[in-house]
């Protein structure tokens, strides 16, 4: 009898619900995040930017295209400080925005702000070679991985290559974008290769 009031009383317990409910965890995102603006720029850009697609942080982010545009054109212009404003309203909302890095990058070189240039060039570097890392780009089975089509664009300018021309292929369930490009300097041509699974997964096309 004991026993089985014992067994009872466990069964009871167990049913019971916590006393108190265990607090969100932040994101895997918003953890890399953290440490990357604690300058602690050690971690691991791959996971960064992937995560940053599944993140909420992704979810909630603004359309911050007015400010990729200003802060592209203020930095043509050299207003350093409206580059850089627009600059850091677009990192706000999406951190591994790479365009965005560089203007920061070359707004806190012009300025002076030697410390945070290199900490922007620290991150530009990390993330176009956190996209190199995960294939050659010559073909499906080694494309290189890319969150959006605005990664691939900044590839090709880092590279030295023009686009001219840009197509859509499947292969065993992954989508590919196949791009032809002319190299800047000596007009040869070259084919690279881009995993949008990714893309398609969020945008879904």
């Amino acid at each position: 009898m004991r026993k089985v009031l014992l067994v009872l009383g466990l069964l009871a317990l167990a049913a019971l619900p916590p006393a108190i409910a265990a607090p969100d965890q932040p994101s895997e995102y918003a953890t890399l995040l953290a440490s990357l603006k604690a300058a602690k720029t050690d971690i691991d850009y791959t996971r960064l930017r992937l995560s940053y697609m599944d993140s909420p942080e992704y979810k909630a982010a603004k359309d911050t295209s007015k400010s990729e545009d200003a802060m592209t054109d203020a930095l043509n212009k050299k207003d350093y400080p409206a580059a850089l404003k627009d600059a850091e309203t677009v990192l706000e909302s999406n951190y591994v925005n790479i365009d965005a890095h560089f203007v920061a990058l070359v707004a806190n070189q012009e300025m002076g702000a030697m410390d945070k240039a290199e900490f922007h060039r620290t991150v530009f570097h990390e993330l176009i070679k956190s996209i190199l890392n995960s294939g050659d780009g010559k073909s499906m089975e080694k494309a290189w991985v890319v969150i959006n089509v605005h990664e691939e664009y900044i590839m090709l300018r880092v590279l030295g290559f023009k686009p001219s021309q840009q197509s859509l292929m499947h292969k065993d369930g992954h989508s590919y974008d196949v791009m032809k490009v002319k190299n800047a300097e000596d007009g040869t041509e070259q084919t690279f290769y881009f995993n949008v699974d990714i893309r398609f997964k969020h945008y879904g096309f």
